[in-house]
């Protein structure tokens, strides 16, 4: 679905991604590792059209290199950043219904997906967003996104600050999308739950892929994690 080739991206004369190729296919789940400054947000902007790149992104065999992100959205990708952007005084529902995809379009989510898949946003479904925990604002990003019925999501450190039950809520929470065909691109620093719900893993390190594998081989190459990974 997604094919990335010698992707470069630049913030002003800086040089930040160097050649990055990998693709995503239909509903699978991809991570992609690495330290913080790696490069690893820069290429979800890139692919978005949030960053100046060269190279090339296809996206179901189309070029969408050089695009808007609202025209990339509008194509059936969902982006959900590390900084998660919900509107605060806006309540969850009104946010929810923000990101609902276009009327006249049967949508495979529905506000009750929503609520099912986290009670606790329909619990707080007249709240405004604003007063959420942080816990609860990734859930409200991650369905506002979902709302506009992607067929591909890359998510940006979903369980950054979170407590262990809710980011045992977000694997589930993937592992759902799935089973329903979308696919996905993690983006996570947490190698627990990356390694326990992904098809592939890549490695990012210096604005290149020094890793492409599963994540048992992964678990068996003791240098790249060491090198890459480790703090």
């Amino acid at each position: 679905m997604l094919k990335i080739e010698n992707l470069h991206a630049y913030y002003g004369k800086s040089h930040v991604l160097h050649g990055v190729s990998f693709d995503v296919g239909q509903g699978e789940i991809v991570a992609l590792l690495g330290r913080n400054g790696s490069g690893r947000s820069t290429t979800a902007k890139a692919i978005m059209g949030l960053v100046d790149c060269e190279g090339t992104i296809n996206w179901k065999g189309r070029s969408i290199q050089g695009k808007k992100p609202f025209e990339i959205a509008h194509l059936g990708l969902g982006y959900v950043p590390e900084n998660r952007d919900i509107f605060p005084k806006l309540t969850v529902h009104q946010n929810l219904l923000l990101g609902q995809k276009s009327k006249g379009k049967e949508a495979r989510w529905s506000f009750n997906d929503m609520y099912a898949m986290f009670p606790r946003l329909k619990e707080r479904e007249h709240t405004e967003a604003g007063v959420l925990s942080g816990g609860e604002q990734q859930m409200l990003t991650l369905c506002r996104t979902l709302m506009g019925d992607p067929d591909l999501i890359i998510i940006d450190e979903p369980t950054e600050g979170l407590a262990p039950k809710i980011v045992e809520l977000v694997g589930e929470y993937l592992q759902n999308l799935k089973s329903r065909g979308v696919s996905v691109l993690l983006i996570e620093q947490k190698l627990t739950i990356a390694m326990a719900i992904s098809d592939r893993a890549l490695v990012m390190g210096h604005g290149s892929i020094v890793f492409h594998g599963t994540p048992d081989s992964l678990r068996a190459d003791p240098y790249t994690r060491k090198e890459w990974l480790e703090v």
